[in-house]
């Protein structure tokens, strides 16, 4: 049982399972709103869809617990205008994720890897593992798919920084690929496609743009460029990369 979804076991395979000091993945995503063409719980999905696929493929080489996904966390106010967001206020977001941690490394537990799926958590998620450090001497990776295989996703990507922020071509691609019958393709539309990304310090300075550029449709890139053989491409790149990873971090 090397490669374990923590919620299926009981108490005592559990017990066993620590014993191996496995690598604990922590799914975390967000229910809201992803355009006309996704559903609410896109952000939360993937995350999940990601772990338990790196913990089947690499139950083989090393142990591996997959905790149940934190599927709600915080969003900006702007996200807010259409209904979907079950949204925390950040402290309690963060209370959340310490929490969840704390009560992880207190059953003996000493390796993990949060994979987060929603950009407006990797602040919070860095200021966690820091906290966790000082608490605990335990150090939390923090990674986000899209940035792990940053190289390959934008090798695959046709429309660039403008196509892609939320609910654009890149997320658009990977549910055609994973859950095809979640996306509503008559819906698609490159409407609200990222004009700041034209912006010359675009990736260089943080500015939260949601509220900048308002979008229509609740969109942020254009999905009308996502195809399921990307999204495929996309997933196998994020999964390789992961592997990589892991194998170098269930060392350290």
């Amino acid at each position: 049982m090397v490669g374990s979804r923590w919620g299926e076991l009981t108490w005592q395979e559990l017990e066993q399972v620590i014993k191996k000091s496995p690598v604990v993945l922590v799914p975390v995503g967000q229910i809201e709103q992803h355009g006309w063409h996704l559903p609410v719980e896109t952000d939360a999905f993937l995350a999940e869809v990601i772990a338990t696929k790196l913990a089947e493929t690499m139950s083989q080489e090393m142990p591996i617990l997959v905790i149940p996904t934190i599927w709600t966390g915080y969003s900006t106010a702007e996200v807010t205008r259409w209904p979907g967001c079950l949204n925390l206020r950040l402290e309690t977001f963060m209370a959340l994720l310490e929490d969840v941690c704390s009560s992880l490394i207190k059953m003996g537990l000493k390796k993990f890897v949060l994979i987060s799926t929603h950009g407006n958590h990797t602040g919070a998620l860095e200021v966690v593992a820091r906290k966790m450090a000082d608490l605990h001497k335990i150090y939390l990776a923090v990674t986000i798919p899209s940035v792990i295989a940053k190289k390959e996703i934008e090798s695959i990507l046709e429309k660039g920084k403008m196509g892609s922020c939320h609910a654009g071509e890149y997320e658009t691609s990977l549910m055609l690929y994973l859950a095809e019958d979640k996306v509503k393709k008559e819906s698609l539309t490159n409407e609200d496609i990222l004009r700041w990304a034209d912006w010359p310090f675009y990736g260089q300075v943080f500015v939260s743009t949601w509220g900048m550029q308002k979008s229509l449709t609740g969109t942020y890139g254009d999905p009308t460029a996502a195809t399921a053989e990307k999204g495929r491409r996309i997933f196998e790149s994020i999964l390789k990369a992961y592997q990589a990873f892991l194998r170098d971090w269930g060392q350290r």
